[in-house]
């Protein structure tokens, strides 16, 4: 029988997220992505940013990420709510990169339409 185990981070509210993908994805993906922001950076990449309800959506959101097909670069919660909320940090907090996750670099040139 698997045992699962929660922690403190399984159990909070909606959190912020950067995801990070190598190549530039066309405006009519976003309706893909229930509502977060899709941007095309300089650097050749696409940022997806946005509030995630729970670890299980993040995961959701992985695997949307996964078949597109496009590399994954990073993925980065956003401390500097959570820290703001708490009155525990400035607003300019740093970003932590999500535990479990390892950032891939990977170059690509080509769009996804």
């Amino acid at each position: 029988m698997t045992e699962r185990h929660t922690t403190k981070d399984d159990r909070r509210e909606t959190r912020s997220y950067e995801i990070r993908l190598a190549g530039h994805l066309e405006a009519h993906w976003t309706t893909w992505f229930d509502g977060l922001t899709l941007s095309d950076e300089t650097d050749g990449t696409t940022v997806i940013r946005g509030a995630v309800a729970d670890q299980a959506a993040l995961h959701g959101l992985l695997q949307r990420v996964r078949d597109l097909g496009l590399p994954l670069v990073s993925v980065t919660r956003d401390e500097t709510d959570e820290l703001t909320r708490l009155g525990t940090g400035p607003a300019t907090a740093a970003a932590a990169v999500e535990p479990g996750l390892s950032a891939s670099t990977a170059s690509t040139t080509g769009r996804v339409r």
